[in-house]
């Protein structure tokens, strides 16, 4: 029995390629994708490799890398011993969440590089500060989002 209709199959081969063009494997996107159009919401891994037509094996490293992001949470059902996935509820949150660190990653980095160059060379220095400047100002301004988001979602 096939979950899923030819339109949200469609839909996940879509967003796989959606994600893969954001730096995330084709996979990821397929897995995520089916998760967030399956009626119910959650799939066991035996139902993903089975209406992705792909490996167990790749089944499993997709689930775990998405779990690991923050993205899908794994579900045990009374008296079944297989494991469920379903997209948490805060995902998109928890992503920009993990993303901030990133961010201030990158703009540690500039500020090595810059801490290499000679502070008498602008030219050679204006690529790793414009880099500094813009992830220093991400920095500030993704958790302010964030708060805004969170006032957002409780009515006011």
């Amino acid at each position: 029995m096939n979950l899923m209709n030819r339109d949200k199959l469609e839909y996940v081969e879509e967003f796989g390629v959606f994600f893969e063009g954001f730096g995330g494997s084709r996979m990821l996107g397929r897995v995520l994708g089916a998760l967030l159009v399956s009626e119910p919401p959650e799939l066991s891994a035996e139902e993903l490799a089975k209406e992705l037509k792909a490996s167990r094996g790749s089944i499993s490293q997709a689930t775990r890398t998405l779990e690991r992001m923050g993205m899908v949470r794994r579900l045990s059902k009374p008296g079944e011993r297989r494991d469920y996935f379903r997209v948490k509820d805060d995902a998109w949150e928890e992503t920009t969440r993990q993303a901030v660190s990133g961010i201030g990653a990158a703009r540690k980095m500039a500020e090595k590089g810059l801490s290499l160059l000679d502070p008498e060379t602008p030219d050679a220095r204006a690529s790793l500060e414009q880099m500094r400047d813009f992830y220093d100002y991400w920095q500030r301004v993704i958790p302010e989002f964030l708060d805004r988001w969170d006032q957002e979602k409780k009515g006011g």
